[in-house]
């Protein structure tokens, strides 16, 4: 298992439509249909997410590369067929960010690497720190009171509940 973060380039307060969250939780949704990840923990900020993950049928790394690739694709459609006040702005920025990269074709979303942090290595007290970690962002940002009153989380599964994604809850 790792703990990975991934954010948009210039952390940029993509995930602040519900229609741009819900392509990464359906690119999370996939990746654990069709690619063998499987999520322990999860949230969506606005310009980030945070999870703990493992695959055991390909390599974490390769499933997450794919899973940026086709959301950066994916965002950029949305940004352009979406009423969205800040489109000429996202589309600059992200452009700005591929030339500048020299990544991507046209638009760089994601910023690179993913940060990931091999939970093997550290004890029970570690893991539970990154899980309380991961589940109150919304609340240290104000968005919720409770971290299972967000719908962009994992923290319901946690309570007790159903969330969004399938969580395999770490004991």
């Amino acid at each position: 298992m790792y703990f990975v973060t991934s954010t948009i380039v210039g952390w940029i307060d993509l995930f602040t439509r519900t229609v741009y969250r819900e392509i990464l939780v359906d690119s999370f949704r996939y990746a654990q249909q069709k690619k063998g990840l499987n999520v322990y923990a999860w949230v969506i900020m606005t310009n980030h997410f945070h999870a703990i993950l493992s695959n055991e049928v390909e390599p974490l790394n390769k499933t997450l590369q794919h899973l940026k690739a086709h959301t950066s694709k994916e965002l950029v459609n949305a940004v352009k067929s979406v009423k969205e006040s800040r489109r000429d702005w996202l589309l600059d920025k992200f452009s700005f960010e591929a030339q500048r990269t020299q990544r991507g074709k046209k638009y760089k979303v994601w910023q690179d690497g993913l940060h990931p942090i091999e939970l093997a290595y550290h004890d029970n007290n570690w893991i539970d720190q990154k899980l309380t970690y991961i589940h109150a962002n919304p609340v240290k940002a104000g968005f919720v009171s409770e971290p299972e009153h967000y719908l962009y989380s994992s923290a319901i599964d946690y309570a007790g509940g159903k969330g969004l994604l399938d969580v395999e809850v770490i004991l």
